[in-house]
């Protein structure tokens, strides 16, 4: 296992790390209640998914993300 010989100075873990980052969540319009769904899932709204019902209406205030 490769082990570092020096220290990694502030600025360098600094700039290393600054290329480590996230981007936002692509959203798509469902084709049924025009509400924002992520790709390839069912909607949350309506719980529809390819033409089909999938689900109920899961949606609440607070929905975990």
């Amino acid at each position: 296992m490769a082990v570092p010989k020096r220290k990694m100075s502030r600025s360098n873990t600094r700039a290393r790390r600054s290329q480590w980052k996230t981007t936002a969540a692509t959203l798509t319009s469902c084709p049924n209640c025009k509400g924002d769904k992520l790709p390839h899932t069912a909607c949350p709204t309506c719980g529809r998914y390819n033409g089909r019902q999938y689900a109920e209406a899961l949606r609440t205030e607070h929905d975990g993300r």
